[in-house]
């Protein structure tokens, strides 16, 4: 029986000894069988040959002498026998005899039907296991061409894995060249940043240097011009007719020079009794820059309360730390963690967006306007205040010096100067015009917010206390302490009082004139959200405006000290900074969740 598969296969081999078994099988029984048939067919032919010696033993009627009737046969029974036996015996043994050859005959029979059906069983098995064999055979081909199909899908994974291992292999080789080539970029703008601040640090330093060798050529120029001036002779003429006709009585003037200003030392000696001077310059002193100076114009005649949230938006992609109002009521700058500061415009009671202003080098702290309402001045994570110019998104100057987080950043009476407050434990005074640092104060304590006068600035510390600063004495003037973290300081517009906020969950009105604190605001349920938590006076002083931690606005009467009322709904973290307009009419409150709310 042949097979799908070539004679030297292991299913071959198989097939071929179930074939040689079952013929070897048939072989036996056939060979069983046919010994039993040839047995059979000689019984039948002694039967047929003994048939007539059995008709010729029935006895005849009228024979009564067997003895005489004697045949050949009796020879063969045995010649030896002494006795003759008669014929009924005879006939009663071949009737016996044939009785047994025929129970045999049929015995031997009954097995032949037997064998036969046997046989014809097993023949049936075995046709019906050719059939099976048949079938499984075909069952294998199917399966030995599904395994060929197989094998061949195997193979060609295989290579595609080979080829997809050699692309990861080369990919990770690029990887690793890429990798090493980005370190090595990255070493090289570290390098090159570092250059950068170095060469920056020198430049700022030998400008500083430069100025003050400047300022102190200019002091000599002045100082000699004066004394100059105090020993040259003045006429001066009492009578209108010499203008006309020349002097005709003349007195003699001469001007003195005091060797050192008194009134620096009188008042770096005394207590602080009044931090701020409201008088202006005229600006046509000898040796004195005449500067452009702004007053704000107060049209807030008293302020009114918020009661409800107007307008809501996610402003930043991320925290807002700052907000501030511009001079004109209608302009609004926010500052937040995601490093933009974005301008907004108040029309009809909501926010629309005007500008962005880019390019800052960490997260916004602080936001502030210039007097003008021109410039805007952030402090920032990067150790640099930036300064840019409204509509315009680039920065347009980095005041870089600190070596630590600029938390806070504002503009003194003019636009062309500011005052920065670090973490590194120092208060710098710019001069915006020249983009240089002319004066480094030296703090005990990180500062965390500036407020500044004409010739006073105020800074708020980590350590508890606040402290005064003149920019004209070389230390500082007085120190008023605080129970908790100053977290904020707001100036009022009369600069008399100065509004501060604390860790201590309270905030504290400082009375300038007297140098002693005035009142303590705190509520049930107000708590400071974070060490830069701000704090607010209304336009007309006659408010305090705080965020809490829980979102909620919480306003004090400044003269009653009691709380006027508490603002709930949109804010559900805490809120960072609030601001309250120049003209009174609207607060904007910030949060750490990105938004910014307008109370009207």
């Amino acid at each position: 029986m042949a097979g799908p598969c070539g004679t030297g296969s292991p299913a071959a081999r198989w097939k071929r000894h179930i074939v040689r078994q079952l013929r070897q099988r048939d072989r036996t029984q056939k060979a069983l069988f046919l010994e039993l048939v040839q047995a059979y067919n000689r019984l039948l032919e002694k039967a047929e040959l003994l048939a007539p010696f059995s008709e010729k033993l029935h006895p005849e009627p009228n024979d009564v002498t067997p003895a005489t009737q004697q045949g050949p046969w009796e020879e063969e029974l045995g010649s030896d026998s002494d006795q003759v036996l008669s014929p009924a015996t005879l006939r009663v043994k071949w009737q016996e005899k044939k009785e047994g050859l025929q129970l045999v005959c049929g015995e031997m029979a009954y097995q032949v039907v037997e064998k036969s059906a046997t046989l014809g069983a097993l023949q049936s098995e075995l046709e019906e296991r050719r059939s099976r064999l048949a079938a499984l055979e075909a069952r294998v081909a199917q399966l030995q061409e599904a395994r060929a199909q197989q094998t061949r899908q195997v193979e060609a994974q295989r290579s595609r894995n080979a080829a997809q291992r050699l692309a990861y292999e080369a990919l990770r080789a690029h990887l690793g060249l890429q990798e090493a080539a980005l370190r090595r970029l990255e070493e090289e703008a570290r390098d090159l940043l570092e250059r950068l601040v170095q060469r920056k640090a020198r430049a700022a330093a030998e400008r500083n240097l430069r100025n003050e060798r400047r300022e102190r050529a200019k002091q000599a120029r002045v100082s000699q011009e004066l004394r100059k001036a105090a020993k040259r002779t003045v006429s001066i003429s009492e009578s209108p007719d010499t203008l006309g006709g020349g002097i005709k009585e003349e007195a003699e003037v001469t001007l003195t020079l005091p060797a050192e200003p008194e009134f620096l030392a009188s008042e770096a000696g005394e207590k602080w009794k009044r931090p701020f001077s409201f008088k202006k310059r005229r600006g046509h002193s000898v040796g004195g820059v005449s500067e452009q100076r702004y007053q704000s114009i107060p049209v807030c005649v008293a302020a009114r309360l918020p009661t409800r949230a107007q307008d809501m938006l996610d402003a930043h992609l991320s925290e807002v730390n700052a907000v501030c109002f511009g001079p004109n009521s209608s302009l609004l700058a926010t500052g937040g963690t995601d490093r933009l500061i974005h301008l907004w415009n108040i029309v009809g009671g909501h926010l629309e967006a005007n500008q962005t202003l880019e390019g800052a080098g960490g997260s916004i702290t602080s936001v502030d306007f210039d007097p003008s309402g021109s410039q805007v001045l952030a402090a920032t994570y990067n150790q640099a205040a930036q300064l840019w110019k409204v509509g315009e998104s680039v920065s347009k100057e980095t005041l870089s010096g600190h070596t630590d987080k600029v938390t806070a950043a504002k503009f003194k009476l003019t636009r062309h100067q500011a005052v920065t407050g670090s973490r590194d434990r120092t208060v710098k005074e710019w001069d915006l015009g020249r983009a240089y640092c002319s004066r480094t104060i030296n703090v005990l304590s990180y500062c965390n917010d500036v407020v500044c006068g004409d010739h006073v600035i105020i800074s708020g510390h980590n350590d508890q206390k606040i402290r005064f600063w003149d920019s004209r004495a070389p230390r500082c003037t007085q120190v008023i302490p605080v129970q908790g973290r100053v977290t904020s300081l707001s100036l009022s517009h009369d600069h008399l009082h100065l509004l501060s906020c604390s860790r201590d969950n309270t905030l504290k009105v400082i009375d300038l004139r007297v140098s002693n604190i005035r009142q303590v605001f705190s509520a049930d349920g107000f708590k400071c959200g974070s060490d830069w938590t701000k704090a607010v006076f209304s336009p007309d002083r006659s408010y305090a405006l705080a965020g809490s931690w829980d979102g909620a606005l919480y306003i004090w009467d400044v003269d009653t000290g009691k709380l006027e009322s508490s603002l709930r709904g949109p804010h559900c973290t805490a809120v960072n900074a609030v601001a309250w307009c120049y003209s009174g009419s609207h607060v904007v409150s910030v949060d750490q969740a990105r938004k910014v709310v307008l109370w009207h």
